[in-house]
């Protein structure tokens, strides 16, 4: 009988590969949600994917595969470079989808609360009612 093969993640786990990411989101994540709130509908995915990656309940392997997403999202220039009207969002939504749908369970509710209070207060909007 032949053994079931083990599961993979989206993103494999490669040490280097992902202390480089991870600077990157570091150095690049908040600066270009600033620029892109109001203008790219699953922003609130993103920055809930964000926070769930600084917490400290999440397990690594987690960590890995939303901070790939979330370098994916930083770098400008990709399979459709952002600047392209429309569509240059569209890799972006993508990647940032499937990796949220791998680890789903683990982007909890406080996450997304705190990514919806991120994007009013980067706004403007400090009405606590929206």
């Amino acid at each position: 009988m032949h053994e079931p093969p083990e599961p993979r993640a989206l993103v494999p786990y490669l040490p280097e590969g992902s202390e480089r990411q991870k600077a990157r989101v570091e150095a690049g994540f908040w600066g270009k949600v600033r620029r892109l709130v109001g203008r790219v509908p699953f922003l609130e995915d993103a920055v809930a994917a964000y926070y769930c990656t600084t917490d400290s309940d999440t397990p690594a392997r987690v960590k890995v595969v939303l901070t790939a997403a979330l370098a994916y999202f930083i770098v400008p220039i990709d399979l459709i470079p952002d600047f392209i009207a429309t569509l240059g969002f569209t890799d972006d939504a993508a990647v940032l989808f499937a990796a949220i749908q791998t680890v789903a369970p683990h982007i909890k509710d406080g996450h997304r609360t705190q990514a919806r209070t991120a994007l009013r207060r980067l706004s403007g909007n400090t009405d606590s009612a929206s």
